[in-house]
């Protein structure tokens, strides 16, 4: 079979993460700037070479000051370390039906470890244009001293400010290139 190119569509994909914050309400924080391509010679993408990045420097969480100190040392250190990535090295359907795991190797921070993460795939259709696209909703867990996000701060009452734990939850659209 033939290979299939596809390129992300950033006006219609979110790459969004939710934290914990003084373990009683979480924060959620997006990237406004990312690539993504994947290569596949199934309909159904299992098998699929899957490439992304993001800009670590456009973090939103709606939070100037906030969003300063993500990118500082404490944190990504956007400076040394612009860009996060993934390399997939699996995407599996689960069972029957619409459900995936896609495997590979995240690297934030200049450190690389193996994540899983479950995929909803939503299926292929043609937009008015005649371009076809795909759509897919990701969802894991990782957590962020794994990649030397070890910032960490207590309050008085011996609470924890922000969770290790970082929930991924993101939609992405892809169009054959």
């Amino acid at each position: 079979m033939a290979t299939t190119k596809w390129g992300i569509d950033p006006t219609h994909s979110e790459i969004s993460f939710r934290v914990k914050h003084m373990m009683i309400s979480t924060v959620t924080g997006w990237f406004e700037s990312f690539e993504a391509d994947a290569e596949t010679e199934n309909d159904d993408f299992t098998g699929a070479k899957i490439n992304f990045s993001a800009d670590t420097t456009s973090i939103n969480t709606r939070n100037e000051m906030r969003d300063n100190h993500l990118r500082s040392g404490e944190f990504f250190d956007s400076e040394n370390f612009p860009k996060m990535t993934f390399k997939a090295s699996g995407f599996e359907k689960k069972g029957s039906g619409d459900q995936y795991v896609l495997s590979g190797d995240l690297t934030i921070r200049g450190v690389t470890k193996p994540v899983s993460l479950d995929v909803e795939f939503g299926g292929v259709a043609t937009d008015p244009w005649g371009n076809l696209r795909a759509g897919f909703e990701i969802n894991g867990e990782i957590n962020r001293k794994d990649f030397g996000l070890n910032w960490s701060a207590v309050t008085e009452a011996g609470g924890v400010v922000v969770s290790d734990a970082v929930k991924i939850h993101s939609h992405v659209e892809l169009i054959k290139s």
